[in-house]
């Protein structure tokens, strides 16, 4: 459904991007922030879901600057965390911001992340001109609640989250006041992720509902 395409960030940077574009006239645009494995196919996917949804979609290649196509195994979280520890955050910022003026193509723009691509979602909310938001189990926000969210965001996270316990969850609810979050009985970290043993199939669905309810509402 989708296609690669070239983005040039304000520094000029080039990096890809996964791009799916819905078969009728967009409803908006959405950028997909991927985990620290790369552009997965479930990351790919994900970006395809929304294009169905209706609305433009991109997914950057956010590992690019270290080096290009960088896909990892999900056993392989030394090295995904190794490389996202490596990243100047600023660049990674301009990157997306790259990807939400490509997105903006079609409208009105939300940036949604996974694992760190969600803690990447919640900075742009707080540092780039973006419409809405949405972080999947995004730990690295309790490192900036001085920020705020210049959006509407949303967060969902797993009760059973190993990486994210429940002190972290309150902490980040607290800081995000304005902003829902939702903790889901019966999922740990990554159940949004169909190609992981971590993947809650019913929490993944009702996750998704309620973020499509609320782009429909904010968008």
């Amino acid at each position: 459904m989708g296609e690669m395409i070239q983005l040039t960030s304000e520094d000029e940077h080039l990096l890809t991007a996964y791009q799916a574009t819905p078969k009728d006239t967009a409803k908006g645009g959405i950028v997909i922030l991927q985990e620290i494995f790369g552009l997965t196919s479930h990351i790919r996917r994900v970006t395809d879901q929304y294009a169905e949804q209706g609305y433009l979609a991109i997914a950057p290649s956010l590992f690019d600057r270290v080096q290009a196509d960088i896909i990892l195994d999900y056993s392989d979280i030394d090295t995904g965390r190794s490389i996202m520890m490596g990243l100047d955050q600023n660049e990674v910022i301009t990157d997306i911001k790259a990807s939400v003026g490509a997105a903006q193509t079609a409208g009105n723009v939300a940036v949604i992340g996974y694992c760190w691509g969600g803690a990447m979602a919640d900075l742009a909310a707080c540092r780039v001109k973006i419409d809405a938001a949405v972080a999947y189990y995004g730990r690295m926000i309790v490192d900036w609640l001085d920020e705020q969210p210049g959006c509407p965001t949303i967060y969902h996270f797993g009760a059973n989250d190993p990486y994210i316990p429940q002190d972290i969850i309150e902490k980040i609810s607290n800081g995000r006041p304005d902003h829902p979050s939702y903790v889901y009985a019966e999922a740990g970290h990554g159940f949004n992720c169909d190609e992981r043993e971590e993947f809650e199939p019913e929490s993944a669905k009702l996750a998704l509902d309620r973020t499509l309810e609320f782009l429909g509402r904010v968008l």
